[in-house]
Protein backbone atom coordinates (compact mmCIF):
# COMPACT_ATOMS: atom_id res chain seq x y z
CA UNK A 1 0.00 0.00 0.00
CA UNK A 2 0.93 3.58 -0.40
CA UNK A 3 1.68 4.90 3.12
CA UNK A 4 2.12 8.44 4.19
CA UNK A 5 3.66 9.48 7.35
CA UNK A 6 4.33 12.74 9.11
CA UNK A 7 7.00 12.26 11.76
CA UNK A 8 7.41 14.74 14.47
CA UNK A 9 10.29 13.85 17.17
CA UNK A 10 11.06 15.63 20.12
CA UNK A 11 12.70 18.51 18.54
CA UNK A 12 11.18 21.71 19.81
CA UNK A 13 14.28 24.35 19.62
CA UNK A 14 14.50 27.12 16.79
CA UNK A 15 17.09 29.57 15.43
CA UNK A 16 14.54 32.32 15.01
CA UNK A 17 11.87 34.15 17.42
CA UNK A 18 8.61 34.68 15.57
CA UNK A 19 6.19 36.26 17.97
CA UNK A 20 3.18 34.13 16.50
CA UNK A 21 5.07 30.73 17.59
CA UNK A 22 5.24 29.06 20.95
CA UNK A 23 8.74 27.36 19.87
CA UNK A 24 10.48 31.02 19.10
CA UNK A 25 13.85 30.42 20.16
CA UNK A 26 13.37 27.66 22.30
CA UNK A 27 16.72 25.79 22.97
CA UNK A 28 16.71 21.75 23.46
CA UNK A 29 19.27 20.86 25.92
CA UNK A 30 21.88 18.39 25.12
CA UNK A 31 20.38 15.16 26.37
CA UNK A 32 17.06 16.48 24.91
CA UNK A 33 19.32 16.64 21.24
CA UNK A 34 20.85 13.54 21.71
CA UNK A 35 17.12 11.89 22.18
CA UNK A 36 15.80 13.56 19.50
CA UNK A 37 18.84 12.14 17.25
CA UNK A 38 18.19 8.97 18.09
CA UNK A 39 14.80 9.09 17.70
CA UNK A 40 15.02 10.13 14.28
CA UNK A 41 17.80 7.51 13.73
CA UNK A 42 15.68 4.93 14.43
CA UNK A 43 12.27 5.87 12.59
CA UNK A 44 14.64 6.25 9.30
CA UNK A 45 16.29 2.76 10.32
CA UNK A 46 12.87 1.52 10.11
CA UNK A 47 11.69 3.41 6.93
CA UNK A 48 15.04 2.09 4.55
CA UNK A 49 13.81 -1.34 6.17
CA UNK A 50 9.96 -1.72 5.07
CA UNK A 51 9.38 -3.18 1.40
CA UNK A 52 5.66 -3.88 2.71
CA UNK A 53 5.03 -0.52 1.55
CA UNK A 54 5.54 2.82 -0.64
CA UNK A 55 6.10 5.36 1.66
CA UNK A 56 6.00 9.16 1.72
CA UNK A 57 7.59 10.81 4.59
CA UNK A 58 6.78 14.56 5.80
CA UNK A 59 8.88 15.58 8.77
CA UNK A 60 7.00 18.12 10.69
CA UNK A 61 9.21 19.56 13.71
CA UNK A 62 8.14 21.69 16.14
CA UNK A 63 11.68 23.53 15.72
CA UNK A 64 13.90 23.97 12.58
CA UNK A 65 15.66 20.53 11.63
CA UNK A 66 17.98 21.43 8.91
CA UNK A 67 20.42 23.07 11.31
CA UNK A 68 20.91 19.96 12.37
CA UNK A 69 22.81 16.98 10.67
CA UNK A 70 20.95 14.52 11.68
CA UNK A 71 17.62 16.01 9.80
CA UNK A 72 19.58 16.65 6.52
CA UNK A 73 21.47 12.86 6.75
CA UNK A 74 17.90 11.30 7.12
CA UNK A 75 16.31 13.50 4.20
CA UNK A 76 19.25 12.31 1.73
CA UNK A 77 19.53 8.77 2.77
CA UNK A 78 15.73 8.19 2.30
CA UNK A 79 15.24 10.20 -0.74
CA UNK A 80 17.42 7.87 -2.57
CA UNK A 81 15.85 4.57 -1.41
CA UNK A 82 13.09 3.34 -4.11
CA UNK A 83 10.55 2.69 -1.84
CA UNK A 84 10.45 6.18 -0.86
CA UNK A 85 7.90 7.98 -3.26
CA UNK A 86 8.73 11.09 -1.76
CA UNK A 87 10.81 13.18 1.28
CA UNK A 88 10.52 16.41 2.56
CA UNK A 89 10.12 18.59 5.41
CA UNK A 90 8.73 22.15 6.77
CA UNK A 91 11.89 24.19 7.01
CA UNK A 92 12.63 27.93 7.65
CA UNK A 93 15.35 27.45 5.15
CA UNK A 94 18.12 28.98 7.89
CA UNK A 95 20.49 26.09 6.63
CA UNK A 96 23.03 25.94 4.09
CA UNK A 97 21.88 23.97 0.94
CA UNK A 98 25.35 22.78 -0.14
CA UNK A 99 24.18 19.05 1.68
CA UNK A 100 21.31 18.68 -1.02
CA UNK A 101 23.91 17.94 -3.63
CA UNK A 102 23.90 14.24 -2.27
CA UNK A 103 20.18 13.44 -2.48
CA UNK A 104 18.15 12.84 -4.94
CA UNK A 105 15.78 15.88 -6.23
CA UNK A 106 13.58 13.86 -7.41
CA UNK A 107 12.37 12.76 -4.21
CA UNK A 108 13.34 15.51 -1.47
CA UNK A 109 11.36 18.68 -1.33
CA UNK A 110 11.39 21.65 0.78
CA UNK A 111 8.28 23.58 2.64
CA UNK A 112 9.49 26.95 3.35
CA UNK A 113 8.55 29.36 5.45
CA UNK A 114 9.64 32.74 5.05
CA UNK A 115 9.49 34.74 8.34
CA UNK A 116 10.11 38.20 7.91
CA UNK A 117 12.09 40.09 10.46
CA UNK A 118 13.83 36.84 11.36
CA UNK A 119 16.43 36.60 8.36
CA UNK A 120 17.68 39.01 5.68
CA UNK A 121 15.29 39.20 2.77
CA UNK A 122 18.21 38.65 -0.31
CA UNK A 123 19.74 35.90 2.05
CA UNK A 124 16.55 34.04 2.26
CA UNK A 125 15.66 34.55 -1.68
CA UNK A 126 19.39 33.40 -2.85
CA UNK A 127 18.69 30.34 -0.82
CA UNK A 128 15.52 29.90 -3.04
CA UNK A 129 17.53 30.33 -6.35
CA UNK A 130 20.18 27.64 -4.72
CA UNK A 131 17.38 25.27 -4.40
CA UNK A 132 15.85 25.86 -7.77
CA UNK A 133 19.19 25.83 -9.86
CA UNK A 134 19.44 22.23 -8.19
CA UNK A 135 16.40 21.14 -9.31
CA UNK A 136 14.73 20.58 -5.98
CA UNK A 137 10.74 20.70 -5.52
CA UNK A 138 9.87 23.41 -3.30
CA UNK A 139 7.12 25.81 -2.05
CA UNK A 140 7.42 29.40 -0.16
CA UNK A 141 5.39 30.71 2.50
CA UNK A 142 4.28 33.51 4.38
CA UNK A 143 1.79 34.02 7.85
CA UNK A 144 -1.05 36.36 6.37
CA UNK A 145 -0.52 38.74 9.10
CA UNK A 146 -1.51 42.62 8.11
CA UNK A 147 2.32 43.97 8.41
CA UNK A 148 3.40 41.12 6.46
CA UNK A 149 1.52 41.75 3.15
CA UNK A 150 3.76 43.91 1.45
CA UNK A 151 7.10 41.38 2.52
CA UNK A 152 4.93 38.84 0.64
CA UNK A 153 4.12 40.67 -2.83
CA UNK A 154 7.25 41.16 -2.91
CA UNK A 155 8.55 37.77 -2.78
CA UNK A 156 6.03 37.03 -4.83
CA UNK A 157 7.97 39.07 -7.56
CA UNK A 158 10.90 37.96 -7.01
CA UNK A 159 10.98 34.32 -6.66
CA UNK A 160 11.15 32.08 -9.55
CA UNK A 161 8.11 32.03 -12.04
CA UNK A 162 7.27 28.25 -11.24
CA UNK A 163 7.22 28.68 -7.40
CA UNK A 164 4.11 28.22 -5.59
CA UNK A 165 3.94 31.14 -2.90
CA UNK A 166 1.44 30.09 -0.45
CA UNK A 167 -0.28 31.66 2.38
CA UNK A 168 -1.25 30.57 5.40
CA UNK A 169 -3.65 32.19 7.48
CA UNK A 170 -2.23 33.65 10.63
CA UNK A 171 -4.10 31.74 13.38
CA UNK A 172 -7.02 33.84 15.83
CA UNK A 173 -6.98 36.44 12.98
CA UNK A 174 -9.96 36.93 10.84
CA UNK A 175 -10.02 38.49 7.43
CA UNK A 176 -12.56 41.07 5.75
CA UNK A 177 -13.13 40.16 2.41
CA UNK A 178 -11.48 42.96 0.96
CA UNK A 179 -8.49 41.71 3.18
CA UNK A 180 -8.67 38.10 1.72
CA UNK A 181 -8.90 39.25 -1.66
CA UNK A 182 -5.38 41.03 -1.02
CA UNK A 183 -4.00 37.54 0.02
CA UNK A 184 -5.60 35.68 -2.65
CA UNK A 185 -4.27 37.91 -5.59
CA UNK A 186 -0.74 35.92 -4.14
CA UNK A 187 -2.03 32.73 -3.56
CA UNK A 188 -5.41 31.49 -5.00
CA UNK A 189 -5.38 28.92 -3.24
CA UNK A 190 -6.31 31.09 0.15
CA UNK A 191 -9.40 31.10 0.56
CA UNK A 192 -9.19 26.77 1.83
CA UNK A 193 -6.75 28.38 4.43
CA UNK A 194 -8.71 31.43 5.74
CA UNK A 195 -11.47 29.68 7.77
CA UNK A 196 -11.03 26.37 9.74
CA UNK A 197 -13.18 23.42 7.94
CA UNK A 198 -15.90 21.45 9.40
CA UNK A 199 -14.74 18.27 9.42
CA UNK A 200 -16.79 16.20 12.55
CA UNK A 201 -18.16 13.08 11.30
CA UNK A 202 -16.85 13.69 7.56
CA UNK A 203 -14.00 10.93 5.54
CA UNK A 204 -10.57 11.69 5.70
CA UNK A 205 -7.35 9.93 4.64
CA UNK A 206 -5.55 9.96 8.27
CA UNK A 207 -5.71 6.97 9.82
CA UNK A 208 -6.05 4.83 6.70
CA UNK A 209 -3.66 5.93 4.06
CA UNK A 210 -2.12 8.83 6.76
CA UNK A 211 -0.67 8.55 9.42
CA UNK A 212 1.29 10.38 12.49
CA UNK A 213 4.29 9.30 14.38
CA UNK A 214 6.18 10.83 17.15
CA UNK A 215 9.84 9.90 18.90
CA UNK A 216 8.80 7.13 20.70
CA UNK A 217 7.06 5.50 17.94
CA UNK A 218 3.80 6.10 19.12
CA UNK A 219 1.27 6.06 15.50
CA UNK A 220 -1.66 8.41 15.49
CA UNK A 221 -4.16 9.25 12.90
CA UNK A 222 -2.82 12.71 12.37
CA UNK A 223 -0.85 15.53 14.69
CA UNK A 224 -4.28 16.56 16.04
CA UNK A 225 -6.29 13.53 17.35
CA UNK A 226 -4.52 11.80 20.23
CA UNK A 227 -6.24 8.83 19.92
CA UNK A 228 -3.66 6.16 19.76
CA UNK A 229 -3.44 3.48 16.67
CA UNK A 230 -0.69 1.29 17.87
CA UNK A 231 3.29 1.60 17.36
CA UNK A 232 5.12 1.98 14.78
CA UNK A 233 7.94 -0.61 15.56
CA UNK A 234 6.19 -3.19 16.73
CA UNK A 235 3.79 -3.09 13.62
CA UNK A 236 0.52 -3.44 15.58
CA UNK A 237 -0.25 -0.07 13.89
CA UNK A 238 -1.36 -1.98 10.77
CA UNK A 239 -4.43 -4.06 12.64
CA UNK A 240 -6.01 -0.44 13.14
CA UNK A 241 -5.56 1.30 9.90
CA UNK A 242 -9.18 1.27 8.25
CA UNK A 243 -11.60 4.32 6.59
CA UNK A 244 -12.67 6.27 9.43
CA UNK A 245 -14.72 9.73 10.31
CA UNK A 246 -12.96 12.71 11.91
CA UNK A 247 -13.73 13.30 15.16
CA UNK A 248 -13.41 17.05 15.50
CA UNK A 249 -14.97 20.07 15.17
CA UNK A 250 -12.93 21.38 12.76
CA UNK A 251 -10.03 21.39 11.22
CA UNK A 252 -7.67 24.15 10.63
CA UNK A 253 -4.40 23.42 9.42
CA UNK A 254 -2.77 23.00 6.40
CA UNK A 255 -1.33 19.15 7.75
CA UNK A 256 -4.28 18.26 8.06
CA UNK A 257 -7.46 19.20 6.36
CA UNK A 258 -5.16 18.53 3.02
CA UNK A 259 -6.16 14.92 3.84
CA UNK A 260 -10.17 15.33 4.18
CA UNK A 261 -11.95 13.79 1.65
CA UNK A 262 -14.58 16.10 1.11
CA UNK A 263 -11.94 18.87 0.15
CA UNK A 264 -10.25 18.38 -3.19
CA UNK A 265 -6.56 19.22 -2.19
CA UNK A 266 -5.39 16.09 -3.52
CA UNK A 267 -5.93 16.45 -7.22
CA UNK A 268 -4.84 20.24 -6.22
CA UNK A 269 -1.90 19.03 -5.25
CA UNK A 270 -1.81 15.98 -7.02
CA UNK A 271 2.00 14.74 -6.74
CA UNK A 272 3.05 17.15 -4.37
CA UNK A 273 0.87 17.17 -1.77
CA UNK A 274 3.70 16.71 0.69
CA UNK A 275 5.91 19.74 -0.09
CA UNK A 276 2.55 21.54 -0.78
CA UNK A 277 3.28 22.52 -4.63
CA UNK A 278 0.06 22.50 -6.79
CA UNK A 279 -0.06 19.96 -9.53
CA UNK A 280 1.66 21.20 -12.81
CA UNK A 281 3.86 23.72 -10.83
Amino acid sequence: MDLTILYRGPLASCDYDCPYCPFAKRRDSRDQLRADRAALERFTAWASEQREDRLSVLFTPWGEGLVRSWYRRALTELSLLPHIGRVAIQTNLSCRTDWLADADPAKLALWCTYHPGQTPYDRFLAKTHELADRSIRFSVGVVGLPDHLEHARRLRADLPEQVYLWINAAEGHSYTDEEADGWTALDPLFPYSRSPHRSAGLPCRTGESVISVDGEGTVRRCHFVRAELGNLYDGSYRRALAPRACPLAVCDCHIGYVHLETLPLYDVFAGGVLERVPAGV
